[in-house]
């Protein structure tokens, strides 16, 4: 398998104002992340909230440009090095128009991501009516094609999102997502707003359309016990850096950062026999406005050394996974 997608050193920065008598500030949102995806293969990226999920998506998806590093998608640079529409290796606008039809996104909540005054037909064909000649009549059959590959109804075609359960919306935005046939699927936590008997039908429906249609995946999400069912890799985050990387069975097998450990041991197990000693993380994610220096992790973390408050560690392979933390690189953090 070729990759679909590859970022090296990618960041995204905010400006943000403190207000009329203090200067803006700068959020690191992304802070450096290096990663390749397989085609054909799910990602899932994984961490607490204001890790930098949701900004990754967005670059991936080029709803916004990146400040810094490198960005691959099907084989085409989005962006090198400098930042803004303008930078050298960055396509031009057709370009990316053309490109964006490869990837597309599901957003978390099915009930805001649809618009409640269309009907869903009309949601289905604005994908093809903005960006291809498609006539109307291919465009309604395809909509009615993809209705039934997500498993709705042809009735279901002139009602509006508001005659839908949260589950049924949910198929709808993936069958929008899927109507200019793409290549990659960023899920952006595709699960979280649904319950847990509706999560299980998205999540094998989304496993059926990724074998059909040979789809790469970028699944975001906080959940780890969902990540285990789809992942083949996990890339988990933490604080706009990747911390570990490894195929999903050895991250849930032999998690080696502290920060993954802590992770998976809030996970709850369903098998009573299976106990897991749970690991509480002291104080609170640092904010991203004034980073720790060293590792980022450090002021939480149960074996940090004075080399971690200085040094930030760069991602090493260790035993098929890559880790960002010097106690895994120099052995005094045991397994």
């Amino acid at each position: 398998m070729s990759a679909i997608v590859e970022a090296t050193d990618l960041a995204r920065h905010y400006d943000v104002s403190r207000g009329p008598f203090r200067g803006s500030a700068t959020v690191r949102a992304l802070a450096g992340a290096s990663f390749t995806v397989e085609a054909g293969t799910t990602l899932a990226v994984v961490g607490e909230s204001g890790c930098g999920k949701s900004t990754l998506a967005r670059l991936i998806t080029m709803i916004e440009p990146p400040t810094g590093g490198t960005l691959t998608i099907n084989g085409q640079s989005v962006a090198d090095e400098a930042a803004g529409d303008h930078a050298p290796g960055r396509p031009d606008k057709a370009v990316l128009k053309a490109l964006r039809k490869t990837v597309q996104i599901v957003f978390q909540d099915p009930y805001g991501s649809l618009n409640p005054r269309q009907k869903v037909g009309s949601i289905l064909e604005e994908p093809l009516v903005i960006n291809t000649n498609m006539p109307a009549a291919e465009r309604r059959a395809k909509a009615f094609d993809m209705l039934k590959r997500v498993g709705l109804r042809p009735e279901h075609y002139g009602r509006y999102p508001h005659m839908f359960s949260g589950g049924q919306r949910q198929r709808i935005a993936v069958a929008r997502a899927l109507m200019l046939d793409p290549k990659i699927l960023v899920l952006d936590e595709p699960v979280s707003a649904l319950d847990v008997s509706i999560q299980a039908q998205v999540l094998n429906l989304l496993a059926d359309l990724q074998d059909e249609f040979g789809l790469t995946y970028i699944f975001i999400s906080h959940d780890l016990s969902v990540v285990r069912f789809v992942a083949d890799q996990v890339m988990v985050m933490y604080l706009g850096r990747p911390v570990e990387m490894a195929p999903v069975e050895a991250i849930f097998a032999n998690p080696r950062h502290p920060y993954t450990r802590a992770l998976l041991s809030a996970t709850p197990v369903a098998d009573p026999s299976r106990r897991r000693a749970k690991i509480k993380l002291e104080g609170e994610l640092p904010s991203p406005f004034d980073p720790p220096p060293g590792c980022a992790f450090h002021p939480r973390c149960l074996y940090a050394r004075d080399v971690c408050r200085i040094e930030s560690p760069e991602l090493a392979s260790v035993d098929g996974a890559d880790v960002a933390c010097h106690g895994i690189a120099e052995n005094w953090i045991e397994d």
